[in-house]
């Protein structure tokens, strides 16, 4: 039986791990979340109470969090791209910058999102200005580090890209990056055309209506 994973083609954790599994080529089952697969949600939410996506089922197991589905995968499905790295100190930077794209990026991007969603004009915009002061020396950072990287941890494609392909993907539409940080601007970018990530921004791209700040017309 093929790993089931629940989850929405437009949720960027969700994407995270696509990328992953596009990456290796693994055989498995999406079972999106929505009015129209009620029977998926009822299981997802039977599994993992907490409400949050993606979720991985194999066989006898049920695996959450982004990041533990990743590496995840590698232990039972390996498959020719490495993204976590055999050395345990390039193992440690990959986890680090996985954490970092997830609690420095995603998380403020998500801020901005949440703030939108009340509906309520001033936390929107409150939610934005802190977003932005918070992006801001992210962007600095990861652009400092990327002068001299095509990936995140080097030269290879890692469980760190995983993490930041959704996380640049939805920042930028949140809060621009700015010109001058051309090298992530070229990063994120190269996140673009990588086909792994390519596939799923085409497949959620249906779904961009739902941006509640408004999805820009480009990407």
């Amino acid at each position: 039986m093929l790993p089931a994973l629940y989850g929405h083609p437009f949720s960027s954790y969700t994407q995270k791990v696509l990328v992953a599994l596009y990456e290796n080529a693994t055989p498995f089952e999406f079972r999106g979340i929505g009015p129209d697969s009620p029977q998926h949600g009822a299981d997802w939410l039977q599994r993992w109470p907490l409400r949050k996506f993606p979720l991985l089922v194999d066989g006898g197991r049920t695996i959450a969090e982004s990041s533990i589905i990743i590496e995840y995968l590698q232990l039972a499905h390996p498959g020719p791209v490495r993204l976590i790295p055999d050395d345990p100190m390039a193992a440690l930077d990959v986890r680090f910058l996985d954490r970092y794209f997830d609690l420095h990026v995603m998380f403020w991007m998500q801020h901005a999102v949440n703030g939108a969603l009340t509906g309520d004009p001033a936390k929107r915009d409150e939610a934005l200005a802190l977003t932005a002061q918070k992006l801001e020396p992210a962007y600095a950072w990861i652009d400092a580090l990327l002068a001299t990287r095509t990936w995140a941890a080097g030269n290879d494609f890692t469980l760190a890209d995983c993490a930041a392909a959704p996380a640049l993907f939805y920042a930028d539409w949140t809060h621009p990056i700015a010109d001058a940080y051309p090298h992530l601007r070229a990063y994120r970018a190269r996140l673009l055309a990588r086909p792994s990530f390519a596939r799923a921004v085409d497949e959620a791209r249906p779904y961009r209506p739902l941006f509640p700040l408004g999805a820009p017309d480009r990407d």
